[in-house]
Parts: C-alpha cells; sequence; structure tokens
C-alpha cells in the first residue's frame, strides 16, 4: 500500500481523540462499517443530542428549539476517534505493507504485469492495482496506454466529499452546554459556522465541533486568528459565555490539503453528488481498478461508502 502522506487515514483524521474527519456512522443502515467495528473490538458510544437546538437565522438573534424526540437518525463515534478504526485495520496488515510517503506518479503495463513509479524514482511491479484516492486526483497519474478523454472527463467531474470543507474544534474541560439543557447542536445562517454539534468525549474532554458556512474563497479572506476569533465569537453567542475561553482550538481546512483537494473542489456543492462507481477503459481491464468513497452509489461520501467500494473491487477479483 503506498501512500502518499505521511501518516494513513487519508481523509480520516483524529487528534487527541477528536475528529477532524468524518465523525459517525449509523447502524441502522450502515452494516458493513458496523460489522468491522464489532469485528475489531472496537468501543463505541452515541452521538449526543439531548438537550434543545440553538438557532441563529440572523446574526445575534439567536432561538431555542426543543426538538421533538426521535427528530434524528441515531450515529455513533468510536471511542479515541474515527482514526481507531484505520489505526486498527493497519495492525492486522503484514508489516512492511504500508508505506507511507509514497506518491505513485506513474502506472504503466508491461506485458504482464503493472508498474508503478513513485515521486522517488522508485518502480515496482503487480499484478493488479487499485486506486483508492478521489477521482479527481488520479489526473495526476501518468498512465500507459493513456485514459480516453472519456474517463479523465468522468473522473474530472466527480466531486470529492468535503474537499472545500474546513472543520474546526473548540475543547473545553467540561460539555458546560448540557448544564442549561443544551445539546450542543447549533445551526446559523448568518455565523462563520454553519452547522455545530457537541464533539465531546465520554470521560474525557469535552468539545464543540462546526462546519464552516463560509467557502474556501471566502475563509482565505481571513488569518487563522481571526477565524478562530470568529468561530468562538459565534460560540459564545449560541452557548453563553462559557465557550469564551477554550482550552484548544483544532482546525483543518481540507481545501487547501493537495492529497484531498483540487481547484475545482473549492467550489461549493449545491446538492449531494450522484456517486457511482467509475469503470476504467478495456486496456486496463484486468489490471487496474478504481475504489474510494467516491465510487459507491449508496453511500458515496461515507467511511461506509468507501468500504463498500474495497469489498466490491475485492470481490470483482
Amino acid at each position: 500500500m503506498f501512500e502518499a502522506r505521511d501518516r494513513i487515514g487519508g481523509r480520516v483524521l483524529s487528534q487527541n481523540g477528536f475528529d477532524l474527519g468524518p465523525t459517525w456512522y449509523w447502524p441502522e443502515t450502515e452494516t458493513t462499517i458496523t460489522q468491522l467495528v464489532d469485528q475489531l473490538g472496537l468501543r463505541t458510544f452515541s452521538q449526543y443530542t439531548a438537550g434543545d437546538l440553538m438557532l441563529e437565522r440572523q446574526f445575534g438573534v439567536i432561538e431555542r428549539h426543543t426538538l421533538p424526540s426521535g427528530h434524528t437518525v441515531p450515529s455513533m463515534r468510536l471511542v479515541g476517534g474515527m482514526a481507531s478504526l484505520t489505526t486498527a485495520l493497519a495492525a492486522t496488515l503484514p508489516a512492511g505493507t504500508i508505506q507511507l510517503k509514497s506518491t505513485v506518479t506513474s502506472i504503466h503495463q508491461t506485458e504482464n504485469e503493472v508498474s508503478i513509479e513513485l515521486e522517488t524514482g522508485r518502480s515496482q511491479t503487480f499484478k493488479y492495482v487499485i486506486l483508492a484516492i478521489p477521482p479527481r486526483l488520479v489526473s495526476r497519474i501518468s498512465f500507459q496506454p493513456e485514459l480516453s478523454e472519456t474517463t479523465k472527463s468522468k473522473l474530472a467531474n466527480t466531486p470529492t466529499w468535503m474537499a472545500g470543507q474546513a472543520k474546526v474544534l473548540a475543547v473545553y474541560d467540561r460539555p458546560f452546554w448540557r448544564d442549561s439543557g443544551q445539546s450542543g447542536q447549533g445551526m446559523s445562517w448568518a455565523g462563520v459556522l454553519q452547522e455545530i454539534h457537541d464533539a465531546s468525549q465520554p470521560g474525557g474532554l469535552a468539545a464543540l465541533f462546526g462546519f464552516f458556512r463560509l467557502s474556501a474563497t471566502e475563509r482565505s479572506v481571513f488569518d487563522q486568528d481571526e477565524l478562530n476569533r470568529r468561530v468562538i465569537d459565534q460560540l459564545v453567542r449560541l452557548f453563553g459565555e462559557e465557550a469564551r475561553q477554550p482550552r484548544d482550538v483544532l482546525y483543518v481546512d481540507w481545501s487547501s490539503d493537495r492529497h484531498t483537494a483540487t481547484v475545482r473542489d473549492e467550489e461549493p456543492l449545491t446538492d449531494f453528488p450522484v456517486y457511482q462507481p467509475i469503470a476504467l477503459d478495456p486496456p486496463w481491464e484486468g489490471r487496474l481498478s478504481l475504489a474510494g468513497t467516491e465510487t459507491d452509489s449508496l453511500f458515496g461520501g461515507h467511511i461506509e461508502g468507501a468500504l463498500r467500494a474495497a469489498e466490491r473491487v475485492v470481490e470483482h477479483l
């Protein structure tokens, strides 16, 4: 397994148990990840949703709403963050299988094998290759024989899920918002954050995390300190003065991650993309397949989709 980053996981990223990438899975519908979590013996807990939602339709005008019971589909999280899953999977592999800081630059067919060349100039041959990267990033690899223009267009027109987003977490000693019957959920049509949730770990530090309402271009206007200040000001408006002094603020902008996003991914998505398997050209049949969450027709964008895509490709082999 060649991994361009200096860590495993891709968009799965946890810091001190807090998720800066995917956070949830839904056991009622997502059976693949549910079974895998059980097989690996990972500890889970339910997303905290008890209490009221805070809504900001206009800047500074805060509404408090008690939502009806059962208003959300129950979601689960992993103790230690979603990286617990990728770490546990990696531990099942033979030593040396995963090679970090190994960016693939070209994939060429030989008579009976497929030759992969890395950025370092090193090459290696295999019987079969699976690409598990966002489809738009495939264009950074040189192919021989070349991919057709039709295939290149399909790849380029497949949005990378959440690639234009940024995620921020404000970490606190305790979940003070629960004291006043707030769930930690917030929605805003005026602040820098659009959607906020309780990100606390059981028995550990508390946190609120948010997805940005601002696009990648709009975020780039602010330096990190100013963006953090606006985030904290919004949390104070929604959850009170105790939100003013977090012990830490964690932030990742996926749109600036070269291993995730392209320039086209900076454009905000207006609808959920229609994802589906992407067939490569006939000369590559039996040699090369494309997996990854953007190639699953039912759960594209979720970890469930990534796992289903992997199973689909392996079953085909």
